[in-house]
């Protein structure tokens, strides 16, 4: 019989891996399904940029894994039973049971709202399409002068910031960070930021916790009032809910606890991958949610996998970090070099060059996983194209 893979979401992660899977085993051995809700693939990482107004060029998945073996699986997960093996979804014919003799969890995570009140009623969110489309809409519709609020001093806060600011100078943008002002960056990263902000007239308020949105403004710990005609909220990310009610291992987050291989350390025959993993990086740190730590999991879970199907040598390169890649607008970039447990180091790159460098790692990403089936060798030399095309771009 088929060794029955089912791989849950097709986002970087669960999209990387299926197609991995498909290039390392043949499909007289194995069956690869890839369960996803929507039909395209969905750049996150430029959900900022879909709010403000911009058009994304379409994935659709189906065309992405034509001719590569993997089936793909239009619907909704609604429920994971680990100990029977079987994943229940649903769709417009109605619910079904999938059997599988290897899962690969990726469902990845949604926005968080951290138990505020009133954000749920008030605030928008750009962790999904349908939230970056909900933003668009409502940004198309303010007056000139009106204020948005960004709540979040992390990546997602500072690119949705930098982003609206841009697309409508206009507008008044405000963010409110929970600390100061890019705090994980090195000095000279800290002090682009800020001349970026101050060039964008963006107001920054450092040390306010936010502690409730209404309609008009959001409040602090401290009792400040910031005006906001609309909030958008960028605190974090929460993982999907299914984890948590399996008998899976997870974290109190209900992030599923794996190994080295990605594999879960209380169900043999479960992989999880991205947000929804928890996964220990260099000096015994947890990975940290993101684009960069999910795509490198997912090799390492699809190798491992195919390995132990194959009777192969199992993945032992560790998942290490080397920069984050900040886009601040079209226009403006920050790439802050980090040590292998993302810590920043002095190195930073900025300016237009640091844009063009973030908008290559982004199509590097989608390109990935639209050619999930391609070498490594192809792959490099279509990244050293880019490269010097990109580098042309920013020097002409």
């Amino acid at each position: 019989m088929q060794h029955r893979v089912i791989v849950l979401g097709a986002g970087y992660t669960g999209a990387t891996a299926a197609g991995r899977l498909a290039k390392r085993l043949r499909r007289e051995d194995v069956t690869i399904t890839l369960v996803n809700a929507e039909p395209d693939f969905v750049e996150r990482v430029r959900m900022h940029q879909l709010a403000t107004g911009q058009e994304l060029k379409p994935r659709p998945l189906r065309e992405m894994f034509a001719g590569t073996g993997v089936e793909l699986r239009l619907a909704q997960v609604t429920g994971v039973d680990v100990d029977r093996r079987t994943v229940t979804v649903s769709d417009a014919n109605g619910t079904a049971e999938l059997a599988y003799d290897t899962l690969v969890y990726a469902l990845g995570s949604g926005w968080n709202a951290q138990g505020v009140p009133g954000t749920a009623e008030h605030a928008y969110q750009i962790a999904s399409r349908p939230g970056a489309l909900r933003l668009r809409e409502r940004l198309a519709r303010l007056d000139a002068g009106q204020t948005v609020a960004v709540v979040g001093g992390g990546l997602t806060g500072v690119e949705a910031a930098t982003e609206i600011a841009e697309a409508r100078p206009d507008l008044h943008v405000a963010l409110a960070a929970r600390g100061e002002l890019g705090d994980w960056l090195s000095i000279k990263g800290r002090a682009h930021l800020r001349k970026v902000f101050d060039k964008f007239g963006i107001t920054g308020y450092e040390h306010a916790a936010v502690t409730g949105v209404e309609a008009d403004r959001v409040t602090t710990a401290d009792g400040q009032a910031i005006p906001a005609a609309v909030t958008v909220w960028t605190t974090g990310f929460a993982v999907h809910p299914i984890a948590a009610a399996t008998t899976l291992e997870v974290t109190g987050t209900g992030q599923i606890r794996v190994d080295a291989t990605m594999r879960s350390v209380s169900h043999p025959d479960v992989y999880a991958v991205g947000d929804a993993a928890y996964a220990i990086g260099p000096e015994g740190k947890p990975l940290r949610m993101s684009c960069a730590s999910g795509v490198p999991m997912a090799w390492q879970a699809a190798d491992a996998i195919a390995a132990r199907l194959t009777g192969g040598k199992l993945p032992t390169t560790p998942i290490r970090y080397f920069n984050q890649c900040i886009s601040l607008g079209r226009a403006e970039g920050l790439i802050q070099y980090v040590t292998a447990d993302d810590r920043a180091v002095q190195g930073v790159l900025t300016g237009r060059f640091a844009a063009v460098y973030k908008e290559l790692i982004c199509k590097g990403a989608a390109w990935g996983v639209a050619n999930p089936t391609l070498g490594l060798p192809t792959r490099r030399r279509a990244v050293m194209r880019a490269e010097a095309d990109a580098a042309a771009t920013a020097l002409a």
